[in-house]
C-alpha cells in the first residue's frame, strides 16, 4: 500500500508540473481528491486491511491527501498571478504618451450665416415661420399672381410630383399660409430649402436656401422696407456698407426692386469682385400685391406690407469670399474648417 501512495504523489506531482491553466488544476484536484479520486479508491479498500494496518495506512493517506492540496493552493496561487500579470501587461496604459485628441466640429457656413440673419430679423421683432417643403401649386404659385401659363413659371424650372404638387421654389408659399390663417399685424421670416431644376455651376444649385421676410399692417411703406433692409446689408456686409433700389418687377410685389449693396471688397470703388461696377446685388423685394393680399383675406384698403427674399448661399459666398457655390455642398472638411 506504502509503494501504492508513493506511485500516486510522484504521479501527481508530474501531472502537476504540467497543469497551465486553472481548469487544468481543477481536473487534477478531482482526479486524486475528488469523491471517485486516487485517495478516495485507496480509503475505500482499508477494509481489506487487518486492524493493525488501518491506522497506519489512514495516516499515510491523510499526510499525502494534506501535501497535494497544499501544493494545489500554491499552484492556484501562481497561476492567478501569472494571468493577472498578463493582463496587466495587456492592458497597460503608457501615461506618457500625448492622448487622442478629437477634433471638434462647428456649423457648416450656411448655417452660420443662416443662424446670424435669424437673430438679426428676430431682434427687429420678426417672427420665425415654416411650412412644407413639398407644396401645392396654388401656395407656390397662384396665391402669389403666378396663374398656370404665367411665363415666370417657366423661368423656375420646377420639380413637379403631381399636376399639382411640387417641390417649392420658394419660400414665399409659407407667407401665403401664414396670411391665411393669421390677421395683421404680421412681421415673420421664412427660413429653408428650396428646390429648383437648375444645372449645377458656380452660383446656382438645384437646392439651396432662403430667408423671406414679410411685414402686413397698417401704413406699412417702402421707406420701412429700405429702412429694414440698411439695418440687414450694414449687419451682414459692414457698417459703411451702403444699399441701391433699382426698378424690377414681381408678379407678387407692386412696386418691386432688385436690391443692390456697395461692393465689400473695394467700397463702391469698382473692382474684379463687382465687375468694375460698385455695386452687388443681393437680394429681390417689394411692397406687397394688393391682389395677394385680396386673396388672404386681407383689405388692402386698410391694410399694406412689403416682402423680401434673400439667397443664404449668396450672402456666405460674399461673407467668406467664397467663388464656387458647389463648394459649400462637396462635403470637403478642409474647405469647411476654414469657418
Amino acid at each position: 500500500m506504502k509503494n501504492k501512495l508513493e506511485a500516486i504523489q510522484k504521479e501527481f506531482d508530474e501531472r502537476l508540473s504540467l497543469a497551465v491553466s486553472l481548469d487544468k488544476l481543477e481536473e487534477l484536484k478531482v482526479a486524486y481528491l475528488g469523491k471517485k479520486g486516487e485517495l478516495t479508491s485507496i480509503l475505500k479498500g482499508m477494509g481489506q486491511l487487518s486492524p493493525e494496518e488501518r491506522p497506519v495506512v489512514g495516516q499515510m493517506v491523510n499526510t499525502v491527501r494534506a501535501a497535494m492540496e497544499q501544493k494545489i493552493t500554491e499552484k492556484t496561487e501562481q497561476l492567478k498571478a501569472e494571468e493577472t500579470a498578463k493582463k496587466l501587461e495587456a492592458e497597460k496604459v503608457d501615461v506618457t504618451m500625448p492622448g487622442k485628441t478629437k477634433k471638434s466640429g462647428s456649423l457648416h457656413p450656411i448655417n452660420q450665416i443662416s443662424d446670424e440673419m435669424k437673430d438679426l430679423f428676430i431682434g427687429m421683432g420678426y417672427e420665425i415661420a415654416d411650412g412644407p417643403e413639398v407644396e401645392f401649386d396654388y401656395y407656390n404659385f397662384e396665391a402669389l399672381n403666378l396663374p398656370e401659363g404665367h411665363p415666370a413659371r417657366d423661368t423656375q424650372d420646377t420639380f413637379y410630383i403631381t399636376e399639382q404638387m411640387l417641390l417649392r421654389t420658394q419660400t414665399s408659399s409659407v407667407q401665403i399660409r401664414v396670411m391665411e390663417n393669421k390677421k395683421p399685424p404680421i412681421k415673420i421670416i421664412c427660413p429653408g430649402k428650396v428646390y429648383r431644376a437648375d444645372n449645377v455651376d458656380a452660383t446656382h444649385s438645384p437646392i439651396f436656401h432662403q430667408i423671406e421676410g414679410l411685414v402686413v399692417d397698417k401704413g406699412v411703406t417702402m421707406g420701412d422696407l429700405k429702412g429694414t433692409l440698411e439695418v440687414y446689408a450694414k449687419h451682414m456686409f459692414g457698417p459703411e456698407t451702403k444699399i441701391r433700389l433699382r426698378p424690377h418687377h414681381f408678379p407678387f410685389t407692386e412696386p418691386s426692386a432688385e436690391v443692390d449693396v456697395s461692393c465689400w471688397t473695394c467700397g463702391g470703388k469698382g473692382c474684379r469682385m463687382c465687375k468694375g461696377e460698385g455695386w452687388i446685388e443681393v437680394l429681390g423685394c417689394g411692397m406687397v400685391h394688393p391682389d395677394v393680399l385680396r386673396r388672404c383675406g386681407i383689405d388692402p384698403e386698410v391694410y399694406s406690407g412689403f416682402a423680401f427674399g434673400i439667397g443664404v448661399e449668396r450672402t456666405a459666398m460674399a461673407r467668406f469670399g467664397v467663388t464656387d457655390m458647389r463648394q459649400f455642398f462637396e462635403g470637403d472638411t478642409r474647405f469647411l474648417s476654414q469657418f
